[in-house]
């Protein structure tokens, strides 16, 4: 039976200054007569390379210095063979254009597949990789997408639509850098988001589940804001909204066309919501007029004075969105507190979408069907349904009432 060599001394101490230096899986051994270099990370094959050292105490050194070289190089996505090349400076190591990355990245989203339309790259995509490259760019750079995923967000509530949005736009770049720019795999983002955004806190997740309110409310409220040029724009923006069931954000995706074969102008959305059920058309918006407690019907022309100009929108494009501009605007207006205060009082909530869902309530009062008032809402039938009550409830009713109603009928006609 052969004897067995008792290690040396200096490689136990070799290996154990290996492994301290480095994360699980990093080892070095002798391999005839050379210093190998090895890692084994779960789930992947096996990676070994020999280094240019004779596995003897005088290399120790040497040895140690090249695997502390080496192993930020692979925690940057370079394979084993590749890092020790570049530590060895057979290779260059390539550089990173996070700045013309974006730039290329740009001209995919707006020229190809489902190209994105400037406003949409100014609003969804611009600020958070703005933000990326800056910090990518710095002296304390993150050095995963997971860490440079939760810096970009981290300012933004957790759980909100701007942390989910501005982690999916980021997602999608980095996605990008690998597959199309060359970037090392280590920078491919996660693949579930959900972690970073986080769960919506119960205020955030019911902030569009508010209740309807009246046509004569809306129009005091309309007459309570300030008399300026910002009020005025404001005041525009909220009568769309009313008269024409529009979610805030769809206020940037207006506009008015023409029927082809009557030539009749009619406004149109080109907001596609992305969700769970799959992506929402481009529509046809029918308005409903708001009628005060007179019986008066409020003509206000929107449709003729977006024709000739006359209508320009508050800015609602910056910051976090639409939705939330038109929150901060409303919660500093006095009518707006005093018609929340009146609503609390009888336990329902005044909300921005309350407009929207003023508009789906006049349309069911009115007798329109609930599917006519989804298609113009913007959404499924099954999730109109869900989303008012009345919607179901009121379509149920009248079918009951006109069952019993012809029954009636045919007794009577029996009877005769």
């Amino acid at each position: 039976m052969p004897a067995i060599r008792r290690q040396e001394s200096w490689s136990e101490a070799l290996r154990t200054s290996v492994r301290s230096s480095t994360a699980k899986g990093w080892n070095v051994y002798e391999f005839r007569g050379q210093a190998r270099l090895e890692l084994r990370q779960p789930g992947l094959p096996k990676q070994t390379v020999i280094l240019p050292f004779d596995w003897a105490k005088a290399s120790v050194g040497d040895v140690l210095t090249r695997v502390r070289n080496i192993y930020p190089l692979v925690a940057e996505g370079h394979s084993l063979k590749a890092a020790a090349e570049i530590a060895d400076g057979k290779a260059p190591k390539p550089l990173m254009d996070w700045a013309g990355a974006v730039e290329r990245f740009k001209q995919q989203k707006m020229e190809h597949g489902r190209a994105v339309k400037p406003i949409t790259w100014n609003h969804s995509y611009a600020p958070v990789l703005n933000d990326a490259v800056a910090a990518l760019t710095s002296k304390r750079a993150p050095t995963s997408p997971a860490d440079l995923v939760d810096q970009m967000i981290r300012r933004w509530a957790t759980g909100s639509r701007m942390r989910q949005i501005r982690a999916q736009s980021l997602a999608q770049f980095l996605r990008y850098c690998v597959s199309r720019e060359g970037f090392p795999a280590v920078w491919m983002p996660p693949t579930d988001l959900r972690a970073h955004v986080g769960s919506t806190p119960t205020e955030e997740l019911n902030r569009s589940k508010g209740d309807p309110v009246e046509d004569q409310q809306i129009i005091n409220l309309l007459s309570s804001l300030p008399g300026d040029a910002a009020g005025q724009r404001w005041s525009d923006a909220l009568k769309l909204l009313a008269e024409l069931g529009l979610r805030p954000i769809e206020l940037v995706h207006l506009s008015v066309q023409k029927d082809r074969s009557s030539g009749q102008p009619y406004w149109w959305c080109s907001y596609r919501k992305r969700s769970g059920g799959g992506d929402t058309e481009p529509r046809r918006v029918h308005p409903l007029p708001l009628v005060d407690a007179e019986g008066q019907v409020q003509r206000w022309n929107l449709l003729e004075r977006w024709q000739a100009g006359l209508i320009e929108l508050p800015p609602l494009t910056s910051g976090a969105g639409a939705g939330d501009a038109l929150g901060t605007y409303l919660s500093r207006q006095p009518g707006w507190c005093s018609l929340k205060a009146l609503l609390a009082a009888k336990g329902e909530r005044l909300v921005p979408y309350s407009f929207r869902h003023s508009y789906s309530l006049r349309g069911h009062l009115r007798g329109i069907d609930a599917g006519s008032v989804a298609l113009s809402m913007g959404h499924s039938f099954e999730v109109h349904c869900r989303a008012y009550p009345w919607a179901s409830q009121s379509g149920t009713a009248a079918a009951f009432e006109r069952a019993n109603a012809a029954l009636l009928t045919s007794d009577l006609a029996s009877a005769r």
